[in-house]
């Protein structure tokens, strides 16, 4: 199983984007997936950071560690109810439905395990995972 660490940012958000995916391997680490969109929100570019860590371990399965609770949340607690009820809520539309729809897919179908990390706090990965996604946004690839 991969391990995996991934951030999202967005400056001004919503307005130009990235994300980042590192991978860890012992006590190594580096950028494996780097992606950006001129036009997007810190919320998207998780989103699509998990869409791309699950996407690049494939069939080995992946363990995300990810700063965001909001990803965590409509994973593990929201999707499931909003696919019962044909991806709608409540309290109205689902934002961001196809990426939600998306990434739901890949969690069901892949062995995932995600890992919530709080951010910002000095835990090396993670913040390795921040540096990236802004240097994706500014146009860096691996």
């Amino acid at each position: 199983m991969k391990i995996l660490w991934t951030d999202g940012s967005a400056s001004p958000n919503p307005g130009p984007g990235g994300f980042a995916v590192i991978e860890q391997i012992g006590d190594e680490a580096k950028p494996v997936v780097l992606g950006r969109d001129k036009d997007t929100s810190n919320i998207k570019m998780e989103g699509q950071a998990m869409v791309a860590a699950i996407k690049y371990a494939g069939d080995e399965g992946c363990e995300i560690h990810s700063d965001s609770e909001f990803w965590m949340k409509v994973l593990t607690e929201w999707a499931p109810t909003w696919k019962a009820n044909g991806w709608v809520k409540k309290s109205g539309p689902i934002k961001n439905l196809e990426l939600v729809q998306e990434l739901y897919e890949l969690y069901t179908t892949h062995n995932v395990k995600l890992m919530w990390v709080k951010g910002h706090v000095g835990t090396e990965l993670n913040e390795m995972a921040d540096v990236w996604a802004n240097k994706a946004r500014e146009g860096a690839e691996i």
